[in-house]
């Protein structure tokens, strides 16, 4: 599932691309996406901005019209130049907008919708999602209040939840518990506020780290993600994927289990990361 961290990318790159462009052509596998275009055209329009909302892309568009997609597990963006050769086949394709200089392609994006007007406030997913760690703003208080609401949860569990605190995946709940020697295991109602506070300022901390533009391309489908500073992409984690092999702490092995209603893979060192009686 793309992460907080490769959205806002995504979007950062969507908006370098798109913003300040007329819209020259839309088309959509969405019945609901073609029968607003139908409607109220999207040609014609000029992009306005791309932005991020946790793990939501929301492009606005002139006239008050904003299109929202999420990615779910397998959705990407990507930008392309004009008759350049897509790294996706077409049938994966689920939106297309295109300006003169650039073509935008959702692929297997599931989830898409227009929102026009304030509909945007009254979006469900939108309006109850937690504080985002990579928003300009990040009400710390406000997250620790959703979490001490999941007091009986796994805090690997409770920090997954988008409605508590948003932009936070897999990978990142693996490095950030590890950085913080937090269980994965551990109830919420076990860790203090002091923990909580350390491990909400870690993420922001890693989140904000790996958005850090390295190349000024256009681009949306690289990834760019390390926890550990080290240039080898080989060793740019520190426990995500690395089951079985040496802590670079203390040379324990790293342990793996799938954990939670969806049974994400959770990897962890038992050393470091000591669950307490």
């Amino acid at each position: 599932m793309p992460e907080g961290d490769t959205i806002f990318r995504a979007a950062r790159t969507l908006n370098r691309a798109l913003a300040g462009q007329a819209v020259v052509r839309f088309e959509s596998v969405y019945p609901a996406l073609t029968r607003v275009h139908e409607d109220t055209p999207v040609t014609g329009r000029t992009v306005e901005s791309v932005t991020a909302a946790g793990k939501h892309v929301l492009m606005r568009f002139a006239g008050n019209l904003v299109l929202r997609t999420h990615m779910r597990m397998s959705g990407s963006w990507h930008i392309y130049r004009p008759g350049e050769t897509w790294r996706r086949p077409r049938r994966d394709m689920r939106i297309l907008i295109a300006t003169t200089p650039f073509v935008a392609v959702a692929f297997n994006v599931p989830v898409a919708e227009f929102l026009q007007g304030s509909a945007i406030e009254r979006q469900q997913d939108l309006r109850r999602m937690g504080p985002d760690l990579l928003g300009e703003t990040f009400d710390a208080d406000e997250a620790i209040r959703r979490l001490r609401g999941r007091g009986t949860t796994a805090i690997a569990d409770a920090i997954l939840n988008q409605r508590v605190v948003a932009g936070i995946g897999n990978v990142y709940k693996c490095e950030i518990l590890f950085l913080c020697g937090i269980s994965p295991f551990a109830r919420v109602a076990d860790l203090g506020d002091d923990d909580l506070r350390a491990l909400l300022s870690t993420a922001r901390t890693q989140l904000k780290a790996n958005v850090v533009d390295p190349t000024a391309a256009i681009v949306t489908y690289r990834g760019y993600r390390r926890t550990t500073r080290r240039a080898d992409p080989g060793e740019r984690l520190y426990v995500y994927g690395r089951a079985r092999e040496a802590c670079r702490t203390c040379g324990t092995r790293i342990d793996v289990r799938a954990q939670g209603p969806d049974a994400r893979l959770t990897y962890w060192c038992p050393v470091c990361q000591p669950l307490d009686p």
